[in-house]
């Protein structure tokens, strides 16, 4: 689930942005898990996965200063690992995925090897991963004594071999269909788009390549890049999707694991990927969108749109059919607005910024929420453009799991969830149904379970958060026997670890300098409520 960006989804799951819209090389490769292949009937994979890490142990990876219009400034320095496009053919067609890196701050004698992070999508660059210690980041500034922080373009994503299912200059076009239907004909439009998106992924990607885009190949790509590293054992923290990368490698090479937290965790239940995921997600997102409208009438005296909830609903409604009749500016309508809105329910520190805009708009001002939810139309630059984020995130979820086929399904389902959780349902719904029609074969999830050689996981999670319901923690917490998890209560802000919580940071911090953890799980209450 990655973060908030103008007109890109979000983060994991369909509501993440509506477009309906070293250590030495010598010993480095641990053996393959007997859990990595076996167990899930993927020999050939689990072969072919030990064969590209022991090739990038040997090859290593030759960093240099990043490419200028990367954005990323010296000491970090970038690379590439190369692996097999499809695992059971080790010696195929091999694709690059972009890595960088900064050294650790302390001294030699304090460092512990490297960490890699994921920021979430599927579709999410970690490449900024290292900013956190240019930008003297002080949640991390414990770790940085210790770790070389690493980061990487997942396969198909940005630098890294990156896929297309649409004409980038069309995907920012605006305004989008309003996700809400008032007709069966509606329906009928939204069926026909998800089916020519689905069409554009095999015809613009290939389906060689679409069928391999799966979070199983990007664990052993995780695999590779540890080998690649030097490192014999991962050290890894995973936000939002990237828990459920955490939790997939956990599972298929928990022999290669050193410490791992995984922060906002996507339920890693085969009932839940994917598609009951969103179906909860659009549920856990109503009770955010709550929250936030109660604090907004909390602050009423800053942003004068209601003293009560009720009134700053009446507010949003009213938004919402001014917008419909007549899209803001010609390119802001329903879509756009939910595209906009939903940063709030997701992060705390979008609920000023939304807040302000949305007083703008009642004030007066039309102009700040045209510049705020308008589409980027410069946002067409193929690898790293939200079109590509959102091809990653359709590609992955569509082919990691089966999907239902029955069109009745989707529309009995969404139907009876938009009664009571209107917010995002509909548009979830339309940003998922490609999978509907998935070009490629569907596989069966990972069925996600601990194994003798997991060392103790950590994971942290807001009882709130809206796009990986609580819920998810839980049950990944059952399945990992030894895992810690901290609750931060009465906060849903996804993305738990990088804010402000003593009680939180003090924690992540003493387990991946010591490995070390409490006795118990651990509540922790919640960080600072954001001020106007």
């Amino acid at each position: 689930m990655r973060g908030i960006r103008t007109n890109r989804r979000a983060a994991a799951l369909g509501s993440a942005g509506v477009f309906v819209t070293a250590a030495l090389i010598a010993g480095a490769v641990a053996a393959p898990s007997a859990s990595a292949g076996t167990r899930h009937g993927q020999d050939r994979e689990a072969r072919g996965a030990a064969i590209a890490a022991e090739r990038a142990a040997k090859t290593g990876i030759d960093w240099k200063d990043c490419p200028a219009d990367w954005g990323l400034v010296a000491p970090i320095q970038c690379g590439w690992v190369s692996v097999p496009l499809d695992y059971a053919k080790p010696y195929g067609k091999q694709i690059k995925l972009a890595v960088d890196h900064i050294g650790n701050t302390g001294t030699k004698a304090e460092r512990q090897g490297a960490i890699v992070y994921n920021p979430g999508g599927p579709g999410g660059s970690g490449l900024r991963f290292p900013t956190r210690v240019t930008n003297k980041n002080p949640v991390w500034a414990n770790v940085a004594k210790a770790y070389d922080f690493v980061g990487f373009d997942p396969r198909g994503v940005g630098h890294s071999a990156p896929i297309s299912c649409q004409d980038p200059q069309e995907f920012v076009k605006a305004p989008k269909l309003d996700p809400v239907p008032d007709s069966e004909a509606d329906k009928r439009v939204q069926r026909k788009l998800a089916a020519a998106y689905a069409k554009g992924c095999a015809e613009r990607t290939g389906k060689q390549t679409l069928a391999q885009m799966t979070t199983p190949n990007t664990v052993r790509d995780l695999d590779v890049i540890r080998a690649a590293l030097g490192e014999k054992k991962l050290n890894y923290l995973g936000v939002s999707y990237g828990t459920y990368i955490g939790a997939v490698y956990g599972t298929m090479f928990p022999g290669h694991l050193r410490r791992m937290v995984v922060d906002s965790v996507v339920n890693p239940s085969r009932e839940k990927v994917w598609y009951q995921a969103n179906l909860d997600q659009d549920i856990a997102f109503e009770g955010r969108w709550k929250e936030w409208q109660d604090w907004v009438a909390a602050n009423d005296a800053a942003f004068h749109l209601g003293t009560t909830r009720a009134a700053v609903q009446a507010k949003w409604l009213d938004l919402r059919a001014t917008a419909k009749k007549k899209p803001l500016g010609g390119v802001v309508g329903p879509a756009e607005l939910i595209s906009f809105f939903q940063s709030a329910p997701y992060y705390d520190s979008s609920w000023v910024p939304v807040a302000t805009v949305f007083s703008k708009y009642v004030a007066g001002d039309t102009q700040a929420l045209i510049d705020a939810a308008a589409p980027d139309l410069s946002d067409t630059a193929g690898n790293i453009s939200s079109e590509n984020g959102n091809a990653v995130y359709t590609a992955v979820e569509c082919t990691d799991a089966k999907w239902p086929t029955s069109w009745q399904k989707w529309d009995r389902d969404n139907t009876a969830l938009h009664k009571n959780y209107p917010f995002m349902t509909w548009a979830n719904a339309w940003m998922n149904l490609p999978c509907a029609t998935w070009p490629v074969k569907q596989r069966t999830p990972v069925e996600v379970t601990s194994h003798k050689e997991l060392p103790p996981v950590l994971i942290v999670q807001s009882t709130n958060d809206a796009a990986t319901p609580y819920e998810g923690a839980v049950s990944l917490h059952q399945r990992f026997k030894g895992s810690r998890l901290i609750t931060e209560k009465d906060a849903g802000s996804h993305g738990v670890t990088g804010l402000v919580n003593s009680c939180i940071n003090q924690r992540v911090d003493s387990y991946l300098l010591t490995g070390k953890l409490d006795a118990a799980d651990v509540t922790c209450g919640p960080h600072a409520t954001p001020k106007p």
